[in-house]
């Protein structure tokens, strides 16, 4: 049989047309012909809504574990803040999801706020289950609308919305600096007719972040109904964290005013 074999493909052999040495150079330089089976058909993975999930929640593992840490040592919180805040805005800002810097993101993220999340509760005892609580429930309803009442963002509204978060961000930045290097309550402390400013801001900054969730929400469809890339769902990871950390400090934030 092996014989037959041979001469089989001897034969075959012979019926096919014969390619010179420069042929055969060319056809093996071709990208394509290195590797044509293997590699693309998993790096190229579709992104599914399971993968978003897993990854989420391995961030938010990562952001509890940073949180222990910043509540047992909150003299942690300010350069973990800035650190976590440089990682944003290069997480924000790259065209290709980093995985270790979404990850470092989590981790200083989280300690940051463990730490002002504890110095909230020695104020207010019980403010801090308030603040998740409320800020899972507004999660729930936000996902509900999403879901079953089909809400969705047109193009015009998105753009809104952008430039709605983006001016929000760098007047929180602005006021971030500002309260540190004066040691005040910044903008949120001035008062306007009797009413501190920090409770209109904290409002319509918790109004702006729980739409932002139906934005995040829209981003993850969309990923999985075009089929992007699996990568990507660490960047869909990172912005649904990065808006639910934003909406607990801001209802942490505004508890607080309403506890004075």
């Amino acid at each position: 049989m092996m014989n037959r074999a041979i001469n089989q493909g001897a034969q075959a052999g012979r019926n096919q047309p014969v390619m010179s040495d420069q042929e055969l150079n060319n056809l093996f330089n071709q990208p394509a012909a290195q590797n044509r089976n293997a590699g693309p058909q998993v790096a190229d993975r579709a992104m599914t809504y399971d993968d978003v999930m897993m990854k989420t929640g391995v961030l938010f593992a990562i952001l509890l574990a940073g949180g222990v840490v910043g509540w047992l040592v909150p003299m942690l919180a300010l350069p973990a803040a800035l650190i976590a805040l440089v990682l944003g805005l290069v997480n924000a800002f790259k065209k290709e999801p980093s995985k270790a810097l979404i990850i470092g993101y989590a981790a200083f993220e989280g300690v940051f706020l463990g730490g002002i999340s504890g110095m909230f509760e020695s104020m207010y005892p019980g403010i801090v289950v308030q603040a998740v609580l409320a800020t899972l429930s507004v999660f729930g309803v936000m996902l509900a609308l999403f879901k079953f009442k089909g809400v969705r963002y047109g193009s015009k509204m998105m753009k809104f919305m952008m430039i709605a978060v983006g001016g929000y961000a760098v007047f929180s930045i602005i006021n971030f600096f500002f309260a540190m290097f004066t040691g005040s309550g910044g903008a949120r402390s001035i008062e306007v007719f009797g009413i501190p400013l920090g409770i209109i801001i904290g409002i319509v900054a918790t109004v702006l972040a729980a739409m932002t969730l139906i934005m995040d929400f829209q981003m993850i469809e969309e990923g999985v109904k075009h089929q992007i890339p699996e990568k990507y769902s660490w960047m869909c990871a990172f912005s649904l964290m990065v808006t639910l950390v934003w909406l607990y400090i801001e209802i942490l934030r505004l508890i607080s005013y309403f506890r004075d």
